[in-house]
């Protein structure tokens, strides 16, 4: 009889060890609230949707706002953390980071590693080429270097749309838009809303360059959660829903990217208020 209840008990203790990771994974809301912060993983050089303030040294920019805003909604602080692009999901399965705010596309491929927030951007993909190359569309890259980021989605479509074009990636965007300034490509692949406040950003030398017409996709943009969390993701999707409803989400996108802003933008084409792709 005691062998029965050693052998059941130890049934017990390894059936409870077994459990213990779902257990805290499915508490990730009440971890962070224990914690005292909520650890937002950013790019930090994907102006102007995080970056460095040159003077205070702390993260700012579109996506940082909202991600404050989650924290202020769960009560805790915010705490940054700047990561690459290619290690935005392993940070987050990793555990490393609660929440990534860093230019993420949601797809149907991302869907089978994390969950996504609602739609917090959307945006296309365009190419900006320099004029001695000659190239006015998408079929001129075929055979041609084009510079982007690595990691990201830009890589995938732009060989989906020019499948004979020739990709060196970096990274991050400045390092590959130098690059292309140096002559290392004769193209440059990004989200609009990034490609043009680089464009914006070369005063008199934009004559070099154009931005080819066409888009290479639409990408919508969103926040990246662990799977397995429902009370958190709910807490981020009602924040967010929260700061469309008010007007706030809104005010949020011209501060960042409005016609005072050297993004220029005049008017925000979508609203948060879906998840879908």
């Amino acid at each position: 009889m005691r062998r029965i209840k050693t052998f059941f008990s130890a049934a017990l203790t390894a059936s409870v060890f077994a459990l213990a990771p779902a257990i805290s994974h499915a508490d990730k809301l009440d971890d962070i609230r224990q914690r005292g912060e909520l650890v937002v993983g950013v790019l930090g050089t994907d102006e102007p949707a995080t970056f460095i303030d040159p003077k205070t040294r702390q993260f700012i920019g579109y996506e940082v706002d909202l991600a404050q805003a989650i924290a202020d909604k769960i009560g805790v602080k915010a705490r940054f953390k700047q990561v690459a692009v290619a290690a935005r999901i392993p940070e987050l399965q990793q555990n490393h980071v609660d929440l990534i705010a860093a230019g993420l596309t949601h797809n149907k491929e991302r869907e089978e590693q994390i969950d996504f927030s609602l739609t917090t951007f959307e945006t296309g993909q365009k190419v900006l080429v320099r004029k001695d190359s000659g190239i006015t569309d998408l079929k001129g890259l075929e055979g041609k270097k084009v510079v982007t980021l690595r990691g990201g989605t830009q890589e995938p479509n732009v060989r989906k749309a020019v499948p004979g074009v020739d990709v060196v990636t970096f990274d991050t965007s400045q390092q590959a838009f130098q690059a292309l300034q140096q002559g290392k490509g004769v193209g440059y692949v990004d989200d609009e809303a990034a490609l043009l406040r680089v464009y914006a950003k070369l005063g008199p030398a934009q004559k070099d360059y154009v931005v080819l017409s066409a888009n290479l996709s639409v990408e919508p943009l969103a926040l990246g959660i662990r799977k397995g969390e429902p009370a958190f993701k709910k807490i981020v999707d009602d924040t967010l829903r929260g700061l469309e409803s008010s007007g706030e989400a809104e005010k949020i996108f011209f501060k960042w990217y409005g016609p005072e802003t050297k993004s220029g933008f005049t008017q925000r084409s979508f609203k948060i208020e879906t998840d879908q792709i």
